[in-house]
């Protein structure tokens, strides 16, 4: 059944409006976003994506649930290290946080469309080119040996230097004010943008770095289109919520920088080796182990953030 248009058709249109709803309903009016409301929404999307995990898993097998689970946790883990990022784009622009909801809805609904266009080409590719498959292990190994190597250091944020900015900025007159949540203004008749498109911007391009990891690490766990899309959209959805409960919490987990790169050295470690196990021994990794490896990595690196706490100074 996944695989009928109707089908897809249908799926799509309950996302975009569950965001609708969110957007024009229940959060209509701009206001920041309080730690109450947002574990209420966490729960939410959180016990939403469970639900349709188990539906994944009641119709499709239990394989394609284990699949299912796995993506998602590999999403969700890594949309950690985007939420950092997200928070000092906020701190840097100093954004209001009445208008910090807004724009992370707009970035997560651009991120649905990029990653969609991502996995359909992705997955396609490595059904015609099964060599790909090498490629994209080693490239997730080399990522991850590179994150752990560079620490847990914040990174800079330079607008200057993002090319999608520089070329904002050389084509549309930008506002050094804010004018409410609005990213276009009018003053003596002509239109300006005002910072809030740059901030959007920012997240956009960032979405899209961050997705050159998630993207390889969620494809080399199924190559079912339906799984691999199906699972990133319900992490993504719960990514705004997910922010405004962690944003508080995310300097606590020093250690998750490391967790996070063990995970992509183990699926592009399981990518290189799933040929030679089938051929040479006639057996692949279960999902079961694969899902209980990657739990383990993420519930780790938290655990060992909370019991040694970073020193201050």
């Amino acid at each position: 059944m996944e695989n009928t248009p109707l089908f897809w058709i249908l799926f799509n249109l309950l996302i975009i409006g569950l965001l609708l709803l969110d957007l024009l309903v229940l959060n209509r009016r701009a206001h920041a976003v309080k730690l109450r409301e947002a574990l209420g929404w966490s729960i939410f999307w959180i016990t939403l994506s469970l639900g349709f995990n188990f539906l994944v898993y009641r119709t499709m097998g239990h394989e394609a649930g284990l699949q299912w689970l796995t993506g998602y946790l590999i999403e969700k883990a890594l949309s950690i290290d985007n939420l950092f990022v997200f928070l000092l784009i906020f701190t840097y622009f100093k954004v209001p946080a009445e208008y910090q909801h807004r724009i992370l809805f707009w970035g997560v609904l651009g991120a649905l469309v990029l990653r969609g266009i991502f996995i359909l080409a992705g997955a396609a590719l490595l059904v015609k080119f099964h060599f790909l498959l090498y490629i994209l292990g080693a490239f997730l190994v080399y990522t991850g040996v590179r994150m752990a190597l560079s620490g847990s250091d914040e990174p800079e944020i330079e607008p200057n230097n993002n090319p999608v900015v520089r070329l904002l900025s050389r084509h549309l007159p930008i506002t050094r004010q804010l004018d409410g949540g609005r990213f276009f203004t009018r003053r003596d008749g002509l239109r300006f943008a005002t910072p809030l498109l740059v901030v959007l911007v920012m997240i956009e391009t960032t979405d899209v770095v961050f997705a050159a990891d998630s993207i390889p690490a969620i494809l080399a766990v199924s190559r079912n289109t339906f799984v691999v899309y199906t699972s990133n959209v319900f992490a993504l959805l719960g990514l705004r919520a997910l922010y405004f409960a962690l944003a508080s919490l995310m300097t606590l987990f020093h250690y998750l920088h490391y967790g996070l790169a063990l995970i992509l050295v183990f699926i592009g470690g399981k990518l290189l080796t799933d040929d030679l196990l089938r051929v040479q021994f006639n057996r692949e990794l279960p999902m079961p182990v694969s899902l209980g490896v990657v739990g383990l990595l993420l519930l780790g690196s938290i655990g060992a953030s909370l019991l040694w706490p970073r020193k201050n100074g």
